[in-house]
């Protein structure tokens, strides 16, 4: 039997030893951070957790056993590329964690399945390294029951392997060592857009007009379109290509537009058009527009514009156009009547650019393209002196020049003047830069070039 005049450890001597294991981490421990991981999603068969979430973090001293170095196998080359393995260990204390998380996330307990001590899978910041470590295990029995009683947590911990997960603590040091990790797309936006502008010139025994008498069918791609010749100017179209009966394979001509309306003509010209279409020309001895030139392709249209054309004198015909965009700017002007009776070339305007260009993107916020709700994605990196986005888990690869992207929660909307996907960063005051070899295609590229990989030899020769 024990001894009875012994009480194997009081409650004031159990307080002494946690509150002199205290004193020493505050003294020769790190002021790192713990970061739980809220589970979003892991209604699964296998109970796995498919999404989940990092918005808190919880300064608490914990002192680094590895002080000879990281533990694991270090920086080791796979055949998925190089992965650094570090692991540490850290303790904590028992008493700090109840009293400085445990609450904060019992208050939250639907976001926590585990709140009253550390779990695994949650994370642990080192600020002397600015490295994110995952718990892997936690010991709760060492050292083992002194004085009847446990005072620290050994937490045995990975070095955090990220995976598209929403990391916004609100601490900057934390939040910036994941903002060049992950699949991620870059875009450049426009601010607002400018409008586009263009001139014509006079013609006369120009055609004025092409009508179209048989659309014909079965076409793979646009017919050319044939304009006999002219005394001047020789006229020339194109076909505006349609599907009917739903066969994409098999198309049909919608109308025929003048690229250039000619000049020169006495007489109606033969249009010819291969295949089964048929179509007649319409000549104006009057004035009509010549060929419309772009002076300026303007930036940011999200539409095709309108395109006004002057109006002719009493008695004529105006003048109509078709605008061409491309990348959000003009690039030509398709004439589908050149108009008669002009004795000057009239002005032509083109519609006002629409882009909507305000704000600035929120860290973690999430953007969505106006024209579809499917197509999101979460802002990584926000360059308002360039009008760079970076962007990370995205829904859909389906982001296009000229579309609006619109930020949830700042309410910034922007336009789309490129795109490219999975590209580093390249910010010149960013301290954490991405690393050139992080898609490990450098090493692929050197490695095809010595060793023959094929599936008949698929260990390599020299």
């Amino acid at each position: 039997m024990l001894n009875p005049f012994f009480l194997q450890g009081s409650q004031g001597e159990q307080g002494l030893v946690q509150d002199l294991i205290n004193e020493q981490l505050r003294m020769y421990g790190q002021e790192c951070h713990y970061i739980p991981r809220k589970l979003l999603t892991s209604r699964t068969i296998m109970r796995e957790v498919t999404e989940s979430r990092f918005d808190q973090a919880f300064p608490l001293e914990a002192y680094l056993m590895n002080v000879d170095g990281y533990a694991g196998q270090g920086d080791i080359l796979t055949k998925f590329g190089i992965r650094v393995t570090s692991e540490a260990t850290f303790v904590i204390s028992r008493e700090r964690f109840e009293e400085s998380v445990a609450p904060f996330l019992e208050q939250q307990e639907d976001d926590y399945e585990v709140s009253n001590r550390p779990r695994e899978g949650d994370l642990i910041f080192a600020p002397l390294g600015k490295k994110l470590f995952e718990i892997k295990y936690v010991e709760f029995e060492k050292p083992l029951y002194q004085l009847r009683k446990n005072y620290t947590y050994q937490l045995t911990c990975e070095l955090f392997e990220y995976e598209d997960e929403v990391i916004d603590t609100n601490v900057e040091a934390i939040d910036k060592v994941v903002q060049t990790d992950g699949y991620s797309a870059r875009l450049i936006l426009s601010g607002i857009g400018s409008t586009a502008t263009a001139i014509t010139t006079l013609a006369f025994g120009a055609v004025q007009k092409i009508f179209l008498q048989n659309d014909g069918f079965g076409y793979a791609a646009a017919p050319t379109i044939g304009i006999t010749t002219s005394v001047g100017n020789d006229a020339t179209a194109v076909a505006i290509m349609t599907e009917r009966s739903g066969i994409a394979t098999a198309k049909s001509i919608d109308r025929i537009l003048l690229i250039n309306p000619g000049s020169g003509y006495v007489g109606i010209p033969t249009v010819t058009v291969p295949g089964t279409g048929i179509a007649t020309a319409g000549v104006s001895t009057q004035g009509s527009i010549g060929i419309v030139t772009i002076t300026s392709g303007g930036s940011g249209y999200t539409t095709t514009p309108n395109v006004a054309i002057g109006t002719a004198p009493e008695g004529g015909v105006n003048a109509t156009a078709e605008a061409v965009m491309v990348g959000g700017t003009i690039r030509s002007i398709r004439i589908s009547n050149a108009g008669t009776g002009y004795t000057a070339a009239p002005t032509i305007s083109i519609g006002v650019a629409s882009t909507v260009a305000d704000g600035n993107y929120i860290f973690n916020e999430t953007v969505q393209v106006s024209s579809s709700s499917a197509e999101t994605a979460r802002v990584k990196v926000w360059d308002a002196s360039s009008r760079t986005l970076d962007v990370s888990m995205l829904t859909a690869m389906q982001f296009q020049v000229g579309e609006k992207i619109k930020g949830l929660e700042s309410g910034a909307e922007y336009v789309i003047e490129s795109v490219s996907y999975d590209q580093p960063n390249s910010y010149p005051n960013d301290e954490f830069q991405a690393n050139q070899y992080n898609d490990n295609a450098n090493f692929e590229s050197e490695a095809d070039a010595i060793l023959d990989f094929s599936e008949g030899n698929p260990f390599g020769t020299f």
